[in-house]
């Protein structure tokens, strides 16, 4: 072994190499641009309050922008007079919003003619921190409260009231949860406590008080974990017997959205011809598509989102016409009428913002603004 003075000498050769080294092949300007933006912040959180209006104006606001999810109404002892003051955050994951929100009392209901003209169909967790709710689904009522956890789906009809409160809501697409599917729904409206519900709230916190710094590489590890929180939240132990029948549903269902997938360009891609190619009775298809709305919204929801992201793509030059058709629509009229009601936006309209690098807005491009609204967010989720 060598004296401190040979290994000082060993080392302050060894740097003298690694300096010359450094001169001689620097680091690529690309690679540290792209580790830069791995590193960087990912998320740009969307933000909206009623504080800077006048109090007269508050609860109108508050209506417009709750408007995609529920209807809600002032308590019988307050008027408009009074003001509204509220606000709401979201942040967009890719796979799941997370919202922190704060508003004074009120009564919220998601009716069914709500649901009949809405395509959101999300999960929805509420974690409360201040203040109590009370929800109902089929004459079941649920009581939420700090420390708690909320789910409920916003594909069935809900009504329900809080206090002056403030939480932190998560909207999770129903897809993401396609493998646990059964076990979700038996829980909705449900108040989930003990040891895995004081895992996920403490986990949730956590991500939360990390929002502003968090980068594109940690966005799928967290909607997988949390994904996997939630999960285990609702699996009671032992719940194990109908394991088999729930594996044989998924890959059914894996297959059934393959064989979607691969023919949305056909003019027959129909629920006989699934049955037909799945070996299934109609009536098991339709049971398996129950949770997406049915067989026939999820392939026009394929359609409409494949038919988004090509319009999209800057690289894609097809006319719209043609991607119409690729997507299997066979009226132009019908694909515009159903495009424009599913995203809030014309087809040309989001074709037109792909180009659009100028920053003076026209009056006509004014719709554009709705993907990057909260509905929008909502409505593209998981896309």
């Amino acid at each position: 072994m060598g004296t401190p003075k040979n290994q000082d000498e060993t080392l302050a050769r060894l740097m003298e190499q690694s300096d010359g080294e450094r001169r001689r092949w620097p680091r690529e300007a690309h690679l540290e641009h792209e580790a830069s933006s791995l590193l960087a912040p990912a998320l740009e959180p969307l933000s909206f309050s009623t504080l800077e209006l006048a109090p007269e104006y508050q609860f109108a606001a508050w209506q417009a922008h709750m408007s995609p999810l529920v209807e809600v109404r002032l308590p019988d002892n307050k008027s408009l007079s009074e003001g509204f003051p509220a606000s709401h955050t979201a942040w967009n994951l890719g796979s799941i919003l997370i919202v922190q929100q704060h508003a004074p009392a009120h009564s919220y209901v998601r009716s069914a003619a709500k649901l009949r003209s809405s395509s959101i169909d999300h999960w929805c967790v509420v974690l409360p921190r201040t203040g109590r709710a009370w929800t109902e689904v089929d004459g079941r009522v649920a009581e939420s409260q700090p420390g708690k956890v909320e789910i409920r789906t916003l594909g069935y009809p809900f009504r329900g009231r809080t206090t002056e409160s403030e939480s932190l809501f998560l909207y999770l697409p129903r897809d993401l949860f396609a493998d646990a599917a059964a076990t979700l729904d038996a829980k909705n409206n449900s108040i989930l406590s003990g040891n895995f519900a004081n895992l996920l709230v403490d986990y949730v916190n956590g991500i939360e008080a990390r929002l502003r710094s968090l980068t594109a590489e940690d966005l799928p590890r967290i909607v997988h974990a949390t994904r996997n929180m939630i999960i285990a939240c609702l699996a009671p132990p032992g719940e194990h017997d109908a394991a088999a029948e729930q594996l044989v549903s998924v890959a059914l269902m894996e297959r059934a959205r393959r064989y979607v997938q691969n023919n949305l360009d056909a003019a027959d891609l129909t629920p006989d011809s699934m049955c037909r190619a799945l070996g299934v009775s109609r009536s098991r298809l339709y049971q398996l598509f129950e949770p997406s709305g049915g067989v026939l919204h999820y392939i026009q929801r394929r359609r409409l989102l494949a038919a988004h992201a090509a319009l999209s793509d800057p690289a894609d030059s097809r006319r719209i016409i043609d991607i119409t058709e690729a997507v299997g629509f066979t009226s132009a009229a019908n694909f515009s009428r159903a495009f424009s009601k599913e995203f809030g936006y014309s087809p040309r309209e989001a074709r037109t913002a792909v180009a659009w690098l100028r920053p003076a807005r026209s009056a006509s491009f004014a719709e554009h603004d709705k993907t990057h609204s909260f509905e929008g967010w909502l409505k593209a989720l998981g896309s």
